[in-house]
């Protein structure tokens, strides 16, 4: 599959067990989806645009890099939320979207309610943070929101994806990259990934 990379480091694929265990409780799933987003936002961000610079040390002007593009983390509500938290640790100066969808449950396609982005999102490296990538009806239509608002850089950052999901959002979008903790194989007849680990919104406010 094109522009997928799927992040194996072992404190991830530790996080990730856990995660999908049934019997994490809601406190321990919102701290580890918040810990799993931050570390794989290092490998996310590698795209960020950099200008180089120098600091003064207590000895004498350095070399160095500062980021030099805004950042826009856009969390697809509700579960979104939850990486927010986490990629907001490393990224405190990130400006933060919310996009409202939700699927219906009789046909799998998403519906939008709210949206609420940056202005500055044209010049911004985007994160779209969006936890599962099932079906990837929700994704698409939030990555053509951001479009639509003027995004030019764009990744999806989910922690776990399917691999008819990632399918069919690259064929709507080819130009944004996916990262996610695992790829699994399959999809229930509700659109649920299999093994997957349940509903993460639901897991995550323990709803």
């Amino acid at each position: 599959m094109r522009k997928v990379l799927v992040c194996d480091h072992p404190l991830v694929q530790d996080k990730l067990a856990s995660l999908r265990d049934k019997s994490t409780p809601p406190a321990a799933f919102r701290s580890l989806m918040a810990e799993i987003s931050m570390l794989m936002g290092y490998e996310v961000l590698k795209g960020v645009a950099t200008s180089k610079g120098s600091v003064q040390t207590p000895l004498k002007r350095a070399p160095g890099r500062k980021i030099s593009q805004p950042i826009c983390v856009a969390a697809v509500l509700r579960a979104g939320l939850g990486m927010a938290d986490g990629l907001s640790r490393i990224v405190p100066q990130a400006r933060f979207g919310h996009i409202g969808i939700y699927r219906n449950e009789a046909n799998l396609e998403p519906v939008r309610y709210y949206v609420r982005l940056p202005a500055d999102l044209p010049e911004s490296f985007t994160i779209l943070a969006d936890p599962m990538l099932a079906t990837a009806g929700t994704a698409i239509e939030a990555a053509q929101i951001l479009k639509s608002g003027g995004a030019k850089k764009i990744s999806l950052l989910c922690l776990l994806a399917a691999e008819a999901g990632v399918k069919r959002f690259h064929k709507a979008h080819p130009d944004v990259p996916v990262f996610t903790a695992a790829l699994d194989p399959v999809l229930n007849s509700s659109g649920y990934i299999v093994p997957g680990l349940g509903d993460a919104g639901d897991r995550l406010f323990a709803t």
